[in-house]
């Protein structure tokens, strides 16, 4: 068990070395790493595993190598591989292409589940079904604050998602902007039984929004939409009546939820979901996942980005523990290689945002685009990485 200058002086369980708040893809890849390390670690999740989340679940390739280092037997586990993306507009247009690196499919509900034990097997102390409330750098250290108690730390990490009561409570600046086409959507996951192509991942576009489709484990199919908080109050704040008088404009869409079977009573969903600029540190907090940036579901590679991230900010921590470097240079050293690996994806990412939505932009985009593969592929490789 490495030592580090806080845990030699304080070696009472409240004190870690690290302390990640928020237990979903980069959250718990990241714990898996600093305690196989010998860092002395603690992961707070506020829900209680195994739970859905809105989410594509769809993982690039880029991420089975990292996967696997991790302990997770994905070779064992019988996942779609997709290869194959087809895109579809409002007037029934479409266009289908190779994915140039592919990827496969697997439910959060599983993933998760998955890496929750490897954290615990590897020595992380995984507090479910709890709430971080605050956390406060002081005198060269953290101060965790949870559920009535607080531990200790020398390095936080945020990792809780897409919007967090930690957001709101330190104001961080995407959270004070007001309504606007990049930071007031509504995501909306089911489960599905249907007669779709394995290898296959789909994204059909309607006004102001889309749906991704993709297969996961066990046969059942992912189906994941993203649409305003406006599609859905002009529809009585209703998802049926919504689903029925927009989605279904795209003739896609409504054989897919005419022919299906919904594997779930009620979809899950959440809201506010914001794709505005967000900063990689928050009062020495160092953010990774969708704390930190989320690329737009079209991508459909936010899970790999997530991973990776996980991988980039544990470097960091590492040297930083072992005293190679101070926090000042860890946290510019962070944001650094983190621009370097998903600037750019996030840019293109918003930029693919921009030509969908509006309905007739995206037919005029989906028409123009379709006798052009290199420049379809050119724009599917900005938005993933190489194996890391």
């Amino acid at each position: 068990m490495k030592m580090t200058s806080l845990e030699t002086n304080q070696t009472n369980s409240t004190t870690y070395d690290i302390a990640v708040i928020g237990g979903g893809l980069a959250g718990l890849s990241l714990s898996i790493q600093a305690a196989k390390a010998g860092y002395k670690v603690i992961l707070f999740e506020k829900e209680t595993y195994p739970f859905h989340r809105v989410c594509g679940e769809y993982i690039s390739l880029e991420s089975w190598p990292f996967l696997e280092s991790l302990g997770l037997r994905l070779n064992e586990m019988d996942l779609p591989i997709i290869k194959k993306l087809i895109v579809t507009s409002p007037d029934g247009s479409s266009l289908e292409e190779p994915l140039p690196l592919g990827g496969f499919g697997i439910s959060r509900y599983t993933i998760d589940f998955e890496l929750a034990k490897l954290a615990r097997e590897a020595g992380v102390l995984l507090l479910e079904n709890t709430k971080v409330t605050d956390v406060v750098f002081e005198s060269g250290h953290f101060c965790v604050k949870y559920n009535n108690e607080e531990i200790q730390c020398q390095v936080a990490v945020g990792s809780f998602g897409k919007r967090s009561n930690l957001d709101i409570k330190w104001k961080r600046p995407f959270i004070q902007q007001k309504p606007n086409k990049l930071n007031n959507y509504i995501g909306v996951k089911y489960h599905i039984e249907t007669d779709f192509p394995h290898d296959t991942i789909a994204l059909h576009n309607y006004r102001n929004g889309y749906c991704g489709m993709s297969r996961v484990e066990d046969n059942k199919y992912c189906l994941c939409y993203l649409t305003t908080a406006a599609n859905l109050q002009e529809n009585d704040n209703s998802f049926e009546k919504l689903e029925q008088n927009i989605l279904f404009e795209n003739p896609y869409l409504k054989q897919i939820f005419t022919t299906s079977t919904f594997l779930f009573s009620s979809p899950v969903t959440i809201s506010q979901i914001s794709f505005e600029k967000k900063s990689l540190i928050e009062n020495h907090v160092l953010m990774v996942g969708d704390a930190c940036g989320m690329i737009t579901p079209l991508c459909g590679n936010g899970m790999s980005m997530a991973l990776h991230a996980s991988k980039i900010v544990f470097e960091n921590i590492d040297e930083f523990l072992q005293g190679k470097i101070s926090r000042d240079h860890m946290e510019k050293q962070y944001i650094s290689a983190w621009n370097k690996q998903f600037s750019s994806r996030l840019q293109t990412g918003r930029f693919i945002q921009s030509m969908f939505g509006k309905e007739w932009m995206t037919n005029v985009f989906i028409r123009t685009i379709k006798p052009f593969p290199k420049f379809i592929g050119y724009l599917i490789r900005q938005t993933h990485g190489a194996p890391y």
